[in-house]
């Protein structure tokens, strides 16, 4: 990439919550012409802009606002996943696209192994109990010696396989391609054997994209494939299950439990039947946001910035056809 030596850089965010104006973007100013804006003003920002940070991860705006996007070169999303970005005409065209990459990672592998050992240990239970004031023993289960199957190669499924063996688990791994042996995550299985995974885990781990490749991988067929003691646990995105299918196998029994952090609306209704069966742990979306995530974030920006004014690579380039980062972009 040859050095632009100066940016019109255009910053989408929200009216307030998690993806409202960005902090510590005052280093913006040293570098570009910054332009902040919400979903209902991109189309008239993006004129002249050749960069847009979007920020605001749950809009699907640039879609719309693309006719208007003639000169942009660079897309960066201020999250792991990109399908908010990646519509038909960003896939086709020249524009790059980056991803915050890295920023979630042990985070999100924390959150996995904390959600495993409260569904094994039933502490939802024991709280349950607890604000009833009731004394009831009970028998919990032991991770180690238990089998994982983690949906999700990238960096972050690779730091879920690390606490997960840590934790003495067996783990195996669901991706585009067989790999023997993997250092993270054992034996990876291809895309095409998740049922054969799904019979032989006693947890299973979605930290996959969302792509046509992965959407509603966890159907009716895949949760019928998996044990009655299983348990389901997904920090992805929310449409790779099939919510209704889901939830009719936690009543029937098929499934043991789940632990959900994304669904394919947010937030959750609540009129789901998730929020009040037993057997299932429901959070906001929010098993990567540890104290400082956005801090970090815009630092990730700004030096993907820098880079861009240099000429230099950027990092966490995304292979568009697919919603992953490209290997040795990182």
């Amino acid at each position: 990439m040859t050095s632009p030596r100066s940016a019109t850089v255009v910053v989408l965010h929200s009216h307030s919550g998690d993806t409202g104006k960005p902090p510590g973007t005052e280093a913006l100013d040293d570098l570009a012409e910054v332009r902040f804006v919400t979903e209902n003003d991109l189309a008239s920002a993006l004129p002249g802009a050749d960069v847009l940070f979007v920020w605001d991860f749950r809009s699907h705006a640039l879609a719309t606002a693309w006719p208007a996007a003639e000169s942009l070169r660079w897309v960066h999303a201020g999250s792991a996943g990109v399908n908010h970005v990646l519509c038909e005409e960003v896939i086709a065209g020249e524009v790059v696209v980056t991803n915050s990459r890295g920023v979630f990672d042990e985070p999100m592998a924390e959150y996995v192994l904390a959600l495993a050992l409260a569904l094994a240990k039933d502490l939802p239970t024991t709280v349950r109990l607890q604000h009833e004031r009731r004394w009831r023993h009970r028998e919990t289960e032991r991770l180690g010696g238990r089998r994982a199957l983690v949906a999700g190669t990238g960096p972050i499924g690779r730091a879920i396989g690390r606490k997960l063996a840590a934790a003495g688990m067996t783990v195996t791994g669901v991706g585009r391609r067989a790999r023997e042996s993997d250092p993270d995550l054992g034996s990876v299985l291809p895309m095409e054997r998740l049922h054969e995974g799904l019979a032989e885990a006693d947890y299973v781990v979605l930290a996959a994209p969302l792509t046509e490749a992965t959407r509603g991988m966890i159907d009716r067929a895949a949760l019928a494939r998996m044990k009655p003691t299983a348990r389901l646990i997904n920090v992805g995105r929310g449409p790779l299950v099939d919510q209704d299918a889901l939830i009719e196998a936690l009543v029937a029994g098929d499934i043991a439990g789940a632990a959900l952090d994304v669904f394919a609306n947010e937030p959750l209704p609540d009129t789901s039947a998730l929020w009040v069966l037993p057997n299932v742990i429901v959070s906001p979306h929010m098993s990567g946001d540890v104290v400082g995530w956005r801090a970090e974030l815009v630092a990730l920006f700004l030096d993907n910035l820098t880079r861009y004014l240099d000429g230099r690579p950027l990092r966490n380039v995304v292979d568009k056809r697919h919603g992953y980062v490209r290997e040795g972009t990182s």
